[in-house]
């Protein structure tokens, strides 16, 4: 975060206040600190901010108060289009298929690394395809674009267009979105360092797309139909344009997602 320059104060010596006056004095110190304060947390919301935010939480709570840091300074990152973090694969060839049911239908979801790019605003993207079916019919296409900081390995996410399907035919593009077009910004996908509590904002697209995560729980054993897998990383989502429901999605160190509410990973790995 850019901090202001620090300002010298001369300190003048003034004589020890009278019994009467020190509660005056002490509301005024408190007043100081409190202003300090407030000053240091709105700080944290500005453009310029912190690239990462960090909170504590020791347990889950859906209705528990959190900072969503929503400003990543992008313009000052350095990327690349393809690599990994301990959560995020990013490499070209690289699927994940989940299974399981939504309102009593099948649902499969298939995510694949595609070899293609996209351009954002000057930074070179990854194509994060994620295909989706209900009932063995196709209902939606979203092609993601991602990107990784070099400096802190983090995953970002550049916006996504969308086909939804109805019969085979698409229907609309609701939720598309890209990062410099119509007030929408960049989101973290997937920090490179993990840290229980952390909050961000995943999408910042006011009226489209606010998808925002919070570290629900680290260290977490989990088994699905794919296997069973130790020291993964629960996140808790809402969107406040979808009256804060919560999700849980579970990571797992080197596979990435393994869950996603009731979808389950059934199969991962490299297809070419």
């Amino acid at each position: 975060m850019d901090k202001n320059e620090t300002r010298k104060r001369a300190l003048r010596r003034r004589p020890e206040p009278k019994w009467n006056e020190k509660p005056k004095v002490m509301f005024v110190i408190g007043l100081v600190i409190g202003l300090a304060v407030l000053s240091v947390v709105m700080a944290g919301s500005m453009d310029d901010g912190p690239f990462e935010d960090i909170f504590e939480d020791d347990e889950e709570d859906e209705g528990s108060r959190a900072v969503y840091t929503r400003d990543f300074a992008i313009a000052s990152r350095t990327w690349k289009s393809n690599g990994s973090n301990e959560f995020w694969i990013l490499e070209p060839g690289y699927r994940m298929t989940l299974e399981g049911t939504d309102d009593g239908e099948e649902l499969r979801l298939q995510i694949t690394i595609l070899n293609d790019t996209y351009t954002v605003g000057g930074i070179e993207a990854r194509v994060y395809e994620e295909r989706e079916w209900l009932d063995g019919e196709l209902i939606e296409v979203s092609r993601n674009w991602m990107a990784i900081d070099v400096e802190t390995n983090s995953v970002f996410y550049f916006g996504e267009a969308v086909d939804d399907y109805e019969n085979g035919e698409i229907v609309s593009h609701e939720g598309e979105w890209e990062h410099g077009v119509d007030g929408a910004k960049a989101g973290l996908m997937m920090p490179g360092l993990i840290t229980l509590g952390s909050a961000y904002y995943q999408e910042v697209a006011p009226g489209v797309a606010m998808d925002r995560a919070k570290h629900a729980k680290v260290d977490v054993t989990m088994t699905v139909p794919a296997g069973t897998f130790n020291g993964c990383l629960k996140v808790a989502e809402n969107n406040p344009l979808e009256d804060d429901e919560t999700e849980y999605k579970t990571y797992a160190p080197g596979v990435g997602l393994i869950q996603d509410e009731e979808a389950k990973l059934v199969s991962y790995g490299y297809i070419w």
